[in-house]
Formats: structure tokens, sequence, C-alpha cells
């Protein structure tokens, strides 16, 4: 009989291949419809009204000439915010539904709000302007331990906030038909879509079907209905019209979610052989309205003796802060990984060697050293590597920076059904979705590496609410939760059907196996009977198995694991005089477990490392003091990186004993955590100083620069 545990790396046909994605051809061609493409029959369009103030007391909302205007079919009106405060530019009033999106806008524009200005505050570095009760966290003695260090290093240190950009705004389509909602939302989280509504629209949840099939992106952002999935579903109640509430990109830039910002004053303490000692940081930051929670410091350094974290939140009239590609990772390992190789230049030590000798201080110091060895390898760091600031005669320095990371990623709670037909065809149905990183794909290779099927056999059913449960996509546990839930499936449905042909066979099931599209005894490779002839025996009946991923019982067995590691490092070029930082290469080497499909696993990381080059380049929210307005929220100025930005980008998956034998770990977030420490690292060591903020803006560099002494 067939076994659910992962076959082993030489009995592996499509585990670990290089397979293109399912969805590559729907998407390339333009075939494939998002949300924004979804248009119901007399459909209306709906546009928000929303706050021009950052601070603000709405005393009235005055709708009769935008319910004037000719196609306009009805205006909706957040009653409780009458009379109540607003709180940040962008945040929802009111909405209007029209027969054509330019009489909506138009209407938008005419919804008359009546307001009082109040005080209000969008800075968010400077930790006087903190308020609340600070978190502290603390290990060892402090005192003791920078009391015994050789060298004690203090610096100050940031990172901007960053809004998600996500290439396909947030939104959905919404239609109320015979009592029953159907929605076609961008979300990451379609299984738990509905639940959301609760009692706000008075339909059961059972006759609420959610519906997403592609979506332009997430990053921690679309887990949520939001306040437009509800106005949606009212307006078409309303209106008795499907509903289409798209947000624009200014909209999109303001309010549907940002990374917070993170800024630290770090002391580090080291003992002369460069291994930390004590590590103390003060560390405050924004996510709007949101509550701030301190990034780890010091981060992946866990078992430093002696530290000290104390985080202090500032509440903003800004959008609120969401789930951004690990949480908080980005911060810790920027504020951390500044802080201790400023430390090892005071030291005088190398870097990698000093990044080598404090692996001892990880949960995982063998996995780092070798990660750490293989990036240096790869990069040519010997060649290249040189003492900070000593990059030779001439405007254009070059420089060399390493990080480090880590993430969880254990699958999340899953459910699966797998069918096998008696015409040979195999389904599979699971309520997950795809962000773009391959779901479809990776269930159907699961599932026909099971069945001993090629992969193109698979058929796989997704995106909806009325499959089985899965989990949403976030916190890189979606690999792991849809990949056990879908072997189980597949594994209890091959061995009904191995049950159903071995009489045929003349032998019992146990002795019986699906290779190569035959299913036949395990000693006899070339006999028994193809996939379909099998299948055949089924009769007019087919054979649906459920499988359901328990993370914990999962892990215990072997099939998914947790925490993963990682190493990058940038070698970037530094023109003092302008202030430009072009990047010249980046390496990453990150272990995931089992890898499902290495072209996917490596195309996760080469999209991090471009969002992780972004975020420390040229990705930043600007507010305006005075307004409170941003200033950027749009592609002009809210700047990314194209292709001719990141360089020349290497990938390193690490396999082998050790690695692939821990089960499937998610690959989502971690390569994202890197980037921007090892890069601010790289610019150090090539310019000499050290640029204390992301992103490292032409500005920010000549300031340091000026600062800090300009380089001949």
């Amino acid at each position: 009989m067939a076994k659910v545990a992962w076959p082993e790396k030489g009995d592996r046909k499509i585990l670990g291949s290089r397979i293109p994605r399912q969805d590559g051809p729907p998407k390339v061609t333009g075939t494939a419809k998002y949300s924004y493409d979804i248009n119901r029959p007399d459909m209306l369009w709906g546009k928000l009204v929303t706050s021009p103030n950052a601070h603000a007391e709405l005393i009235s909302v005055d709708t009769s000439v935008a319910a004037a205007i000719p196609g306009v079919k009805a205006v909706w009106v957040d009653e409780e915010l009458v009379g109540d405060e607003l709180r940040y530019v962008g945040q929802v009033i009111a909405c209007v539904a029209a027969d054509t999106e330019e009489a909506a806008i138009e209407g938008a524009e005419k919804v008359k709000l009546q307001l009082k200005a109040l005080e209000h505050q969008v800075a968010d570095d400077d930790v006087a302007l903190s308020s609340g009760r600070p978190s502290n966290k603390e290990q060892g003695n402090l005192d003791e331990g920078f009391a015994g260090a050789d060298v004690v290093v203090e610096g100050e240190y940031g990172i901007a906030v960053i809004t998600h950009c996500c290439l396909e705004p947030h939104g959905q389509v919404t239609e109320v038909k015979d009592g029953e909602l159907h929605v076609w939302p961008s979300t990451q989280n379609v299984s738990r879509y509905a639940n959301q509504f609760g009692d706000e629209i008075e339909i059961p949840q059972n006759k609420i079907h959610v519906d997403t099939q592609y979506m332009g992106g997430g990053f921690g952002s679309k887990f949520n209905i939001d306040k437009w999935g509800i106005i949606g579903a009212k307006l078409s109640q309303e209106t008795g019209r499907p509903v289409k509430i798209m947000l624009d990109r200014k909209e999109e830039l303001m309010i549907a979610g940002n990374r917070p910002s993170g800024f630290a004053k770090i002391k580090v303490g080291l003992q002369k052989d460069g291994l930390i000692s004590a590590v103390d940081a003060e560390v405050w930051g924004s996510g709007g309205q949101g509550a701030f929670r301190a990034p780890p410091i010091p981060y992946v350094f866990t078992k430093v003796p002696n530290t000290r974290l104390v985080g202090k939140g500032i509440r903003t009239n800004r959008g609120g802060v969401r789930a951004w590609r690990a949480p908080n990772h980005p911060q810790g390992a920027l504020l951390t990984m500044s802080a201790v190789d400023d430390a090892a230049a005071a030291l005088g030590m190398d870097s990698l060697e000093f990044f080598m000798k404090n692996a001892a201080l990880t949960d995982r110091p063998e996995v780092y050293r070798e990660e750490l060895q293989i990036a240096a390898n790869i990069i040519g760091y010997r060649q290249k590597a040189h003492a900070r600031g000593d990059s030779g005669s001439g405007p254009v320095k070059r420089g060399l920076g390493i990080s480090m990371h880590t993430w969880g990623g254990r699958g999340h709670p899953s459910e699966c059904d797998v069918t096998i037909n008696s015409d040979g065809s195999v389904e599979a149905k699971i309520g997950s979705q795809d962000l773009g990183t391959g779901t479809r794909t990776c269930i159907a290779m699961v599932i026909a590496e099971t069945l001993g099927l090629p992969y193109e056999a698979v058929t796989v059913h997704l995106g909806r609410n009325s499959y089985p449960q899965s989990g949403a996509s976030g916190g890189s546990t979606t690999i792991g939760g849809i990949s056990v839930s879908a072997r189980r499936a597949a594994t209890d449905a091959l061995n009904d059907l191995l049950k159903t042909v071995a009489g045929r066979l003349g032998t019992t099931d146990d002795k019986l196996e699906a290779s190569a599209g035959r299913i036949h005894q395990i000693e006899k490779a070339g006999g028994g009977v193809s996939w379909r002839e099998a299948c055949s025996m089924l009769g007019p009946n087919s054979i649906t198995k459920r499988g359901i991923n328990n993370p914990g019982e999962s892990q215990q067995e072997g099939l998914i694991s947790a925490g993963v590691g990682g190493v990058q490092i940038a070698d970037v070029s530094v023109d003092v005089e302008t202030g430009i930082v072009t990047m010249n290469e980046m390496v990453a080497v990150q272990d995931c477990g089992l890898i499902v499909n290495m072209k996917l696993a490596e195309s996760q990381v080469y999209g991090a490392l471009i969002m992780g080059i972004t975020y420390a380049l040229y990705e930043e929210s600007i507010y305006d003091s005075k307004t409170g307005i941003m200033l950027n929220p749009d592609m002009e100025f809210y700047r990314l990186a194209g292709i001719k930005d990141v360089g020349d980008l290497k990938v390193h998956m690490m396999t082998g004993k050790g690695y692939d034998d821990r089960g499937i770990i998610g690959i989502g977030e971690p390569p994202a955590i890197s980037p921007g420490a090892a890069i601010s690292n790289a610019v150090a060591n090539a310019c000499g100083v050290r640029v204390p903020s992301l992103p490292l803006t032409p500005e920010r560099v000549i300031a340091a620069l000026q600062k800090g002494g300009d380089i001949a």
C-alpha cells in the first residue's frame, strides 16, 4: 500500500523538478480573470468618498447633489462616523454607486463633507513622540555584559514606512442574487472570507459564495473583507445589481496597509575575538493607526547572553499597519545587522569572519556557517573583500555586505479532496488560493507524484469557499498545508484503487504500487495494467478521498517542519559625489526543507530579492507634516526597482541530507528579510560611513558622507 511519507530523494519522479507553473499561459495571454476583470451583467461601479484630513471631526455629510447626478443609483454613508473623529487621510466615509465609472467618480466628488480640523501627527521617527507604556524584554545581566566587553559600539538606525503597493489594488465585485451573496474578491483568504461579513448583511454564511481564481499580489494585506467589502454587499442589496469597488492607486497606497517603520538606538558589546556579549536596544516606530510591536533585537543572534529590548510605539494619523512579508523581521534584521556590522568594523574584523564566529549565538549554527561559506564562494567574497572604506581611489566605491535571517513557515490546517474517475482523470478540490506563488502547480505535482502519473494528468480546482477549507496564504504556511492535505488525499484514494485492482491481478493491495502511469506489483515494474485500465475497473463509480493537514501531527510524521535559515551577501557600488547606490550583485542562500518545485522556490527568492532591493534603495511612504497628506501615492513618485536596478541576482537552495528530510517548509517570506540589511552593510563597507536609515537615497548617502567625512 502507498505510504503518506515523502519518497526518498532517489525515488522522486516529480517532486523537486523545475516544472513551469500551470497558470503561466492564461496570465501571459490575458485570459486569466482577476477581480478587476470581473464584469457582471448590469453592474454598477462604486467609488469611495474618503477623508481629506489627517484628523478631523466629521460634522455632516450632504449627498443630495451626488444623488441627483445622472447615472447615480445609490449613495452609502457611514452614519456612525458622523459626529465622530476621522483619524487619517483616506478613511472611508461614503460610497457612490453608478451606472458608469465616470458617473461614480463625479458623484463621489460631489459628496459634501463638513469637517472641523483637529491637530494631527504623522511623523514616526522621533522617539519623543512615543506614548503609552513601553514594552521591555531582558535576559542576562546587561551591566555585567558591557562591563566585561572589550569593545562597546553605539549607533542609531532606521527603516521607513512602506506600503504593500499590490499590482492589483484591493477590492471586489459583489452581487446579491436570490437571497445569496456572490463575491469575486482579490483576497489571500478564500476559505475564511465569507465568515467576516457577520451580521452586517444578514445573509447566512452558507449562502455566501467566494470565487478568487487569480489575484495580483497580497503580501499580507488581503486577509480581510475590509470596509469596502461590506459596502459593496450593502449597495448590491439596496440596488439589486452587482457592484464593483476596486481601490484606485492613491487609495491603495494610503489606506490598504503598510509595513511599519522601525528606528533604534543600539549598543553592542563584544569580546576582542569578535563574539557578541551584550546588546541594548531602544526601538520605536509606527504603523499609523495600528499598534506598534517592537521588532526582535538582537535578530537571529538569540543566544547573546545579555540583552535588553525596550519598544515604544508612536500613534500617527496615517492608514493602519498590515502584515508585510515576514512581519517585523526586515526591521529586526536591518537594525541588528547594521549595529553588529558596525561593531565588527570598530574591532577591525572582517565581516565574514565576524558572522561565522557569531553563528554560534544562533539557533542553527552549522546551517548558517554552511550557508555563509556557500554565499561567500558564489560572490567571490575573498577576492573582493576589503576593510570598511578601504575601496581605492576615485569617486565610485565598491563594497560587500552580509545579513542572516530566519522564519517559521510551518504549514497551516488544510483540507483537500482528490477524485479518481473511471476514465482515468484525476481532480483535486481545495479552498486555497494562488497568490502567484504557484499553488495550483505544486498541488498537481504532489498528487501526480503520489499516483505515479504525469504532472499534466491532474486537474486542480481552487479559489472557491465551496471547496474543502484551507488556510489563508500568510506566514509562508500555504505550501506545507496544501501539500500535506493533497498528499494524504491522493494516498488514500490510490490505496482504494489498489484494493480494486488487486483481485483482478491475482495479488493483494500491499504488493502493488503506482508508477510511470501503471499499476503493477512492486517487484515487477513492467507488468500490471495501465492507469486508465485500472481506473476502468471502478465501473460507473469514482473514488473521492479527503486529506487533512493537522500541523502538529504532520510535523511529528516529518511531512512538514518549521524554522528556516538564510544568508545574503550584497555587492554594491556607491558614487560618493552623487550619492547613487548601484547594485552589482546579490547572492541568496536559502533552506526550506523538501522543495516541491525548484523553479518556483527559486522564483520566490528572486522576487524577494527584488522587493528587498526596492525597499533598501527606493521605497518610502512620504507624508507632509503640515497637512498629513501622503505626497507620493502614485506610481511616478512611489518608486520601485526596475529590472535595470537589481543587478545580477544569484540564488542557491539548500538541499540534501539535513534539509530535504525535514519535510516541507514555507519559503515566501524569509528571503525578503535580509536584502535591506545586506545592502546597508555593503554601502557602509564601500564608502566608509553608515547611512543610518533606509531607503538609501542619494540624499541620505551624501548627508552621511558629509557628517562622517568625505572619502578621497
